[in-house]
C-alpha cells in the first residue's frame, strides 16, 4: 500500500520537486497550495489540495479531507516558507509577525494537526525543510534565520514526545538552491533597500551574493532525494544538511568556537 504524503508549499521549488519525485516512486502525494484552482494539477497524478499554513481552518480542512479519502497520513513535509530581507532596525511589526506566522507558527499548527492521527497509528514521519541558516547568522536575514533556529528547536524537542509512538521527526538543513525563492519567496523591507538607508553599503554588497547563489544555484532535486531517503530509512539522522552551503557551514559550526566561526563567516562573505 502506497504511503500517503502531505507536502506544504508544494506549488514550486523544493516542494514541487519533492512532490514529483515521491509520486514517481509510488507515493500517494497531496500537494498543498494556496492556489484555489485545484482542477489543473501541475504534476499529473499528484492531488492538489488547498492549504494556507497561516489559516488554522485551512489546515484542519486539508487534513480532514485527506483522512476522509485515505484514512491516514503517513508523512508530513513542512516545506512552506519565505524569507524577509530586512535589518533588525527596519523590520515592521507586520513583517516580523508574517515571517514567523508562515515559517514557525504555520509549521507548528500543521504538525499539531497530523500528530493525533500518527500517534494513534503508532507510525509516521514529519520532515521539516529548515536551512543551514538555522545554525548560523547572516546580516539582513536575521528574522528568517531566527525562524529557522526555532524550527530546529521544535524538531529537537518534539522528538522526545513522539518517540514512544514511533513517530519520527527530522529536519533538512537546506543550502541555497536554484528556485523561485528570490522572485516569490523573498520579501524586502522598503527602508532597508532604500537609497538613503544607512545600511546601503551592506545591502549593495551582500544582497547580490545571496541572489546570485539562488538564481544560479543547483536544481533542488537533492532536497527531494533527502526527503525520500529519510522516509525510507528508519535510522535517518535527526538533521540532514543538503547543498554546498549546508555541508560546509553546518559541520564547521560544530567544530569551531562561536568567535572563530563568526570570523570564518565574515571572511567568506566579505563582511
Amino acid at each position: 500500500m502506497s504511503k500517503v504524503v502531505l507536502i506544504t508549499g508544494a506549488s514550486s521549488g523544493m516542494g514541487e520537486a519533492t512532490a514529483r519525485l515521491l509520486h514517481e516512486n509510488g507515493y500517494k502525494v497531496y500537494a498543498g497550495t494556496r492556489d484555489k484552482d485545484l482542477d489543473t494539477p501541475k504534476i499529473v497524478g499528484v492531488s492538489n489540495i488547498y492549504l494556507d499554513v497561516t489559516d488554522t481552518e485551512s489546515i484542519k480542512t486539508a487534513v480532514d479531507v485527506i483522512m476522509m479519502q485515505e484514512k491516514r497520513i503517513d508523512v508530513l513535509v513542512n516545506n512552506a516558507g519565505f524569507g524577509l530581507l530586512s535589518t533588525a532596525e527596519d523590520a515592521t511589526d507586520e513583517e516580523i509577525f508574517n515571517q514567523f506566522d508562515v515559517n514557525v507558527f504555520g509549521l507548528m499548527k500543521m504538525t499539531r494537526e497530523v500528530i493525533p492521527h500518527m500517534r494513534e497509528a503508532k507510525s509516521g514521519v514529519i520532515i521539516n525543510i529548515s536551512s543551514f541558516l538555522g545554525k548560523m547568522g547572516l546580516p539582513l536575514l536575521s528574522h528568517y534565520n531566527a525562524s529557522k533556529y526555532a524550527v530546529e528547536g521544535f524538531v529537537d524537542s518534539i522528538r522526545f514526545e513522539l518517540n514512544p509512538y514511533s513517530v519520527r521527526v527530522h529536519s533538512i538543513q537546506a543550502g541555497l538552491f536554484g528556485t523561485n525563492f528570490v522572485k516569490k519567496g523573498l520579501v524586502a523591507n522598503a527602508a532597508t533597500t532604500a537609497e538613503e538607508s544607512p545600511y546601503k553599503s551592506l545591502v549593495s554588497h551582500f544582497v547580490p551574493i545571496v541572489a546570485k547563489a539562488i538564481n544560479e544555484g543547483p536544481n533542488p532535486l537533492p532536497i527531494a532525494e533527502a526527503v525520500k531517503s529519510i522516509i525510507e530509512d528508519e535510522n535517518a539522522p535527526i538533521a540532514t544538511p543538503v547543498g554546498g552551503e549546508a555541508t560546509t557551514f553546518v559541520p564547521m559550526r560544530k567544530e569551531l568556537s562561536d568567535e572563530v566561526f563568526e570570523e570564518k563567516v565574515k571572511e567568506t562573505f566579505g563582511l
